[in-house]
């Protein structure tokens, strides 16, 4: 089965070899993706938050509480006429007044997670107080207006005030219970000792109303911490991508720095290098060919061979490498120009065919006819197909054979196909031959081994011209490569303008 892999260019890979010098924050980044994983959504966790909010809730409503005193404490004196009444009006709004003192001086200080206990106990005590209050309102009595009367009137206050500090206090965990079990407990005292049966059914009905506003404040506390634990996950993770992004720009920055370098490095070594290996090429060659006169020893002509070729070799190493880093890093520019592919084919033809004859390697063609001209940069075109043709001529085995086709692709692009029938290549090496400096063990094998930096410098110059390269490769059957390039950058061929004599072109234009 064939196995088809279209790549593009390498990325930089940061080296995370090195340990990074931002550690705190690297730290930090641990500390909260570990909070974040055992979670905490207990109330515990949550006081200070919990208190904080109660704080402002008691502040924002502190109008609302002396209000409905002052309307039950004038349906009171409207109802049974006694001054007894307002005094506990009075009392109550004292009571509130501390709760709200309590309030102020607690949002004016900062509350620490080592005062929360001591403040969370003075608002209870607050509440107490509150609860004594309504508990002497609950066992007042009136002769004159009647128990069921003055019964009706009692227990809707009670209820009103219940609910009230229930929906006020939710926040605050068990401060209903604290607030209102010193009522129950002042009916359920007065039902005993009276017998009133106003009383016993007041009793029952606000211990029924109590234990379903602390089941149901209980929830919404609950609730609120629930919702208090979703917001610090949300702030931990924001804070978290924060960190990341920083780290991801620092590690970019590094590489590009590291890229920059390496580019440096390659410029400048450029220059160096090549000088000396054209000195080395030029007198290995002068000697070789015996220019200047024979050599007394057939040795040394053999050994300057030997030092005109390893020469060479370097020196195409040293190209292909500036090749690769001028591509990564943005500099590998097009010149491009009208050309035809079928002339650049059979033109790398002729430069490798002397190669594949001395190796019995026959290489066939078969191209399309009436094929237009593409825009391309020609050089890196004809780089592209010396690379794809020395590989299969290298890999090829004597007497083998190697097949080159330029042709039209489904899309209406043009393609170059070159194909052998080597040893082919194994699936799972398919990406290192793809990759920079990879070999597969076929060319380590080989002795005629290269760079590994052939094909990617293929990949990347049709990335440049957003072309696509394909690689199809059967072990003990052979390897195709093709190179495509896509549709706009066919240039279509027009049909001749016929000349029309000027009379006609008048007479054409005035019809």
């Amino acid at each position: 089965m064939s196995i088809v892999v279209s790549t593009s260019t390498d990325k930089i890979i940061v080296d995370k070899s090195r340990s990074h010098r931002n550690k705190a924050v690297s730290k930090t980044v641990r500390a909260t993706r570990a909070r974040l994983q055992t979670g905490s959504s207990a109330p515990s966790g949550f006081e200070r938050e919990m208190l904080l909010l109660h704080i402002d809730s008691v502040l924002h409503g502190a109008i609302a509480l002396p209000l409905l005193v002052a309307l039950i404490a004038a349906t009171g004196v409207y109802l049974t006429g006694d001054l007894g009444i307002p005094a506990w009006a009075l009392m109550a709004l004292s009571a509130h007044a501390v709760m709200v003192f309590l309030a102020r001086k607690a949002k004016r200080e900062d509350i620490g997670p080592d005062k929360v206990v001591v403040w969370r106990r003075r608002f209870l005590i607050g509440q107490v107080l509150m609860g004594l209050c309504w508990a002497i309102f609950a066992i007042q009595d009136c002769a004159s207006c009647g128990d069921i009367r003055f019964g009706f009137f009692e227990g809707t206050t009670l209820l009103v005030a219940l609910a009230a500090t229930a929906m006020g206090t939710f926040l605050l965990r068990n401060a209903l219970l604290y607030t209102f079990l010193p009522v129950v407990g002042a009916l359920a005292f007065s039902s005993v000792t009276v017998g009133n049966p106003v009383d016993i059914g007041l009793t029952g009905i606000l211990s029924l109303s109590l234990v379903f506003l602390l089941f149901m404040t209980g929830r919404m506390n609950r609730a609120n911490v629930y919702i208090l634990s979703m917001q610090s996950e949300k702030d931990d993770l924001i804070a978290e991508l924060e960190v990341a992004k920083s780290m991801s720009d620092e590690a970019r920055r590094r590489a590009e720095e590291a890229n920059l370098a390496k580019s440096r490095f390659l410029a400048s070594m450029s220059h160096e290098l090549r000088t000396p290996l054209n000195a080395i090429l030029g007198f290995s060659e002068v000697m070789s060919t015996e220019v200047l006169g024979p050599l007394s020893n057939p040795t040394y002509k053999e050994y300057t061979s030997d030092i005109h070729r390893s020469g060479e070799h370097l020196l195409n190493l040293i190209n292909e490498i500036l090749d690769l880093s001028r591509i990564e890093a943005g500099k590998y520019d097009l010149n491009e120009e009208a050309v035809n592919l079928v002339d650049i084919a059979e033109d790398c033809i002729g430069m490798v065919q002397l190669r594949a004859r001395s190796k019995n390697i026959t290489i066939g063609e078969q191209f399309e006819l009436g094929m237009p001209a593409v825009w391309i940069d020609e050089k890196a075109i004809r780089q592209v197909t010396l690379n794809l043709l020395s590989n299969a001529v290298k890999f090829t085995p004597s007497g083998g054979e190697v097949t080159v086709k330029v042709g039209w692709t489904a899309g209406g692009g043009q393609y170059l196909s070159i194909k052998d029938n080597g040893p082919g290549i194994p699936e799972e090496e398919i990406p290192i031959v793809l990759s920079a400096f990879g070999q597969g063990s076929i060319a380590i094998k080989s002795a005629e081994q290269g760079t590994g930096l052939g094909l990617p410098i293929v990949q990347a110059i049709l990335a440049k011209h957003n072309g696509q390269f394909i690689l199809r490769s059967k072990l003990r059957e052979g390897t195709e490569a093709i190179a495509i390039l896509p549709p706009r950058r066919v240039l279509e061929s027009l049909p001749p303008v016929e000349d029309v004599p000027a009379p006609a072109r008048r007479r054409k234009s005035f019809a």
